[in-house]
């Protein structure tokens, strides 16, 4: 470091004696905060950049982007549910992240790698659509409805208006836990993770035509070698015998 430039910022004055104190720290924390304050004001939310993790916290992982530190929320770190930004990252590792948020008076940045990676829950929905009668597990009674789980993690929420025709105060006046039900699909909201099911709509009418075609193509699959029986034609021929004289 002999002989070499440094930056150095001017702490402390001491006329009497004629002396400075000055800090190279202070005047490298405030070359790091003109740095951060200069690629705040150039970011944009959507844009994806290649970071290094600089540091591990419970709740997320620091990265460092064009010379200014950004957070990953533990939440936004991956699909798949972490305990600590430890399971899947180490400080130094180079990671691609995409900018979610941006204050600019709180000079913070909101980073995103699970925004990067494909959404597994949209994949398991491809086979559900509204409209669709699906056989649900009741796992847990609220006072606002009932969850019910279709398949794996994949739960829905059947709304206590949604379960029967008739007013009901909880729940628990009509179904239990444990307890297995045809539901239908009424609502898929694919950003929020959400499902809505009904129960009082299993047998609407207006789903009939639906209900038709869903059980038409399971007979179809179940019997895929069979012929489908032949249309019969709008009018029947004449008989021969019918309104004839036998023939002697």
């Amino acid at each position: 470091m002999i002989n070499q430039p440094i930056s150095v910022r001017i702490i402390e004055v001491d006329r009497e004696r004629r002396r400075l104190i000055l800090s190279e720290r202070a005047a490298s924390a405030e070359s790091r905060a003109s740095i951060k304050e200069r690629v705040i004001n150039e970011l944009e939310e959507g844009q994806v950049y290649t970071g290094r993790v600089t540091s591990l916290a419970d709740f997320g992982a620091f990265v460092n982007i064009n010379g200014a530190d950004g957070l990953v929320h533990l939440s936004e770190l991956s699909w798949d549910r972490l305990q600590h930004p430890r399971e899947m990252l180490a400080v130094g590792q180079e990671v691609k992240v995409k900018v979610i948020n941006i204050d600019r008076e709180k000079r913070r940045i909101g980073l995103s790698m699970r925004a990067l990676q494909e959404d597994p829950w949209r994949a398991r929905m491809e086979k559900f659509s509204v409209g669709q009668l699906v056989e649900g597990v009741i796992t847990r009674l609220t006072k606002f409805g009932a969850f019910a789980r279709l398949e794996g993690d994949i739960e829905g929420l059947i709304h206590i208006s949604e379960l029967s025709e008739h007013r009901i105060e909880h729940p628990k006046e009509a179904l239990k836990e444990g307890e297995v039900k045809t539901l239908r699909i009424i609502r898929i909201d694919p950003d929020q993770h959400r499902i809505g099911l009904s129960l009082r709509k299993v047998d609407s009418a207006a789903f009939a035509d639906k209900d038709f075609k869903m059980l038409t193509q399971e007979l179809r699959s179940e019997s895929p070698d069979e012929s489908p029986p032949p249309e019969l034609p709008e009018e029947l021929p004449p008989s021969d015998e019918a309104g004839g004289e036998e023939e002697k």
